[in-house]
């Protein structure tokens, strides 16, 4: 697209606002898979039982694995908003399929009018052809 559109101020609000959430969910599902990732590094010694640190990271990896569950979740919503917000709010596109089929059928009506009008001129010399036959034949 050449043009550039202008939105109306709600509009604009609207896609700010999905583009905020995908920079934070993206940030999230970064930022967890980081913590996650540090997590799972063994440290030498530490003033916590090896047990207790173990259930700890463990927990704390559970917590962090439901977080990025919960960015991707939010992902796929913002992905059907988005779908939503385009299908509800893309008048020019859908104007221009509306015109594109429209031409596509008034083609293929011409196509039909030129093919029906080919075969009424066939069968008219056709049937020209057998009257003349029968007029001049001693059936008649």
């Amino acid at each position: 697209m050449a043009t550039q559109r202008v939105l109306p101020q709600s509009k604009e609000s609207l896609l700010q606002n999905y583009n905020k959430r995908l920079k934070d969910d993206i940030r999230s599902i970064l930022d967890n898979f980081t913590e996650i990732i540090k997590t799972a590094k063994i440290e030498d010694e530490t003033q916590v039982s090896r047990a207790t640190q173990a259930e700890q990271d463990h927990y704390e990896m559970h917590v962090r694995a439901a977080n990025i569950v919960r960015a991707g979740e939010s992902l796929m919503k913002l992905v059907s908003d988005l779908k939503q917000f385009l299908i509800l709010n893309d008048f020019p596109s859908v104007n221009d399929a509306i015109s594109l089929q429209n031409q596509h059928l008034r083609s293929l009506q011409e196509e039909c009018d030129k093919k029906l009008t080919s075969l009424r001129d066939e069968i008219a010399i056709d049937l020209y052809e057998l009257e003349e036959e029968y007029y001049s034949s001693r059936y008649k």
